[in-house]
């Protein structure tokens, strides 16, 4: 028997990194997953070798529509929804706040924080109305320290963490779990664009420095369930040797 048998996920930002890492763990869990990605090709390619359990749904979640038709297609085709994986999320682009252009700074907003209210906004009703769910998403240490020439994503994910927060307030009594995971650095795409930057220390980062994908994968997996209960309302970080004692991940 699977961690997930019978649960359906969504996660957005599904074709690449953290979030195909994290479809194909939880369809191995016996999740039904959904992929969301701007990335037509690459999500069905994902979803075609995961199998009959996957449905790939092309979207943008900058756009509340789109974001609500691809939850209500997720419902139709598979019978419901009980996780989203809000991870979709955009690091360029990089530049000093003097010289940030105002539409990618804006752009990157978007994605980052608007994307993040948008799934939340069309999955908690659905989730409601069904008994609860658990929304995951994905956050960054920093939500918290502010970082040369990241002033679009420190903003940003400090707003999905506070998101993360309201969530919480909102709908624990209904039966929402909410949490956010910062998982530290991850080798994936926005890493090699980060060090493509050379602005502050993070770039400078060896690429032996960076955590796999598959263990925010694992982590994830972990919050879905009640042994996680007590970050409720709250941020895991994944660079805590004692979370990646309990997940079962070691360097």
């Amino acid at each position: 028997m699977g961690k997930l048998d019978g649960k359906v996920v969504m996660i957005t930002g599904a074709s690449r990194g953290i979030g195909e890492a994290t479809a194909r763990l939880f369809a191995q869990e016996g999740a039904k997953v959904c992929l969301l990605a701007r990335s037509r090709d690459r999500i069905a390619e994902i979803a075609g070798e995961i199998g009959p359990a996957a449905l790939a749904i092309p979207c943008d979640v900058r756009r509340f529509w789109e974001v609500e038709a691809a939850v209500n297609a997720c419902v139709e085709n598979l019978g419901g929804l009980d996780i989203l994986i809000n991870n979709a999320g955009v690091i360029e682009p990089i530049a000093p706040l003097m010289e940030a252009d105002p539409e990618g700074w804006s752009d990157a907003i978007d994605i980052n924080l608007k994307g993040v209210f948008n799934g939340m906004r069309a999955a908690m009703p659905i989730m409601v109305a069904k008994g609860g769910g658990s929304i995951l998403t994905i956050s960054s240490g920093a939500a918290h320290n502010a970082l040369e020439g990241w002033s679009h994503y420190c903003a940003s994910k400090a707003g999905a963490a506070m998101m993360t927060k309201c969530a919480h307030v909102e709908g624990a009594d209904q039966g929402i779990r909410a949490m956010g995971l910062s998982p530290g650095t991850v080798a994936t795409q926005m890493q090699r664009e980060i060090k493509a930057s050379g602005i502050n220390p993070v770039s400078a980062l060896d690429w032996s420095d960076h955590i796999p994908a598959d263990w925010p994968a694992h982590c994830l997996l972990w919050m879905c369930s009640e042994d996680a209960d007590e970050y409720l309302g709250e941020e895991i970080s994944l660079r805590d040797e004692d979370i990646r004692r309990r997940i079962g991940v070691t360097a």
